[in-house]
């Protein structure tokens, strides 16, 4: 699904695009590869996925647990 960069995307392609993000979100993917695909900058993806009211994930990455002493 890969868009023209800075194009703007309003109306019903946008609500579709909302509605496909949040499908694949919800099945794995990160915002990351989803900006990617799609050729949008990690801040649209972020911004669309809050508006279609998507529980974010937390951060990937190493997550250590807190030692208690």
């Amino acid at each position: 699904m890969e868009m023209r960069k800075h194009a703007r995307v309003s109306g019903a392609e946008r609500e579709t695009l909302k509605a496909a993000l949040k499908r694949r979100y919800s099945s794995g993917e990160s915002i990351r590869a989803l900006s990617v695909s799609t050729g949008r900058s990690y801040g649209f993806v972020h911004r669309l996925l809050e508006e279609a009211g998507v529980p974010l994930r937390p951060r990937g990455g190493n997550q250590r647990l807190a030692r208690s002493s």
